[in-house]
């Protein structure tokens, strides 16, 4: 019987270079635009991350597997697969995101206009 516990995800940040998850996810999270996202978009893999959060934070939760919080936003709709309306919309707006890839999706979040 193996010890490892079948309940865990094993989210984590790409590359195995000695720096935290959280090194990684501030060095890898940036500014990105719809081309970037659709490939991921289309595969499933990418999920929408509501202004209103910290990415940054929410890539964490990933990497912790702190099910409880990425459970709550999902529940309350912080956290969406987008569907072919938010795809149609940012096919034709001009939209950048902030972005991380926290393996195997692609964390997104719309970049607030200044």
């Amino acid at each position: 019987m193996s010890s490892e516990q079948p309940d865990k995800l094993n989210y984590g940040i790409l590359g195995d270079d000695g720096m935290t998850n959280e090194e990684k996810i501030a060095k890898y999270t940036g500014d990105v635009d719809w081309e970037y996202l659709k490939p991921h978009y289309k595969t499933g893999a990418m999920i929408y991350v509501d202004p209103s959060l910290d990415l940054k934070e929410v890539a964490k939760a990933f990497t912790d597997d702190d099910k409880a919080k990425v459970e709550a936003w999902l529940k309350k709709a912080d956290l969406v697969k987008p569907s072919h309306l938010h795809a149609d919309w940012w096919e034709h707006d001009n939209s950048r995101f902030n972005a991380v890839v926290v393996n195997p999706f692609v964390l997104a979040q719309p970049l607030q206009e200044s």
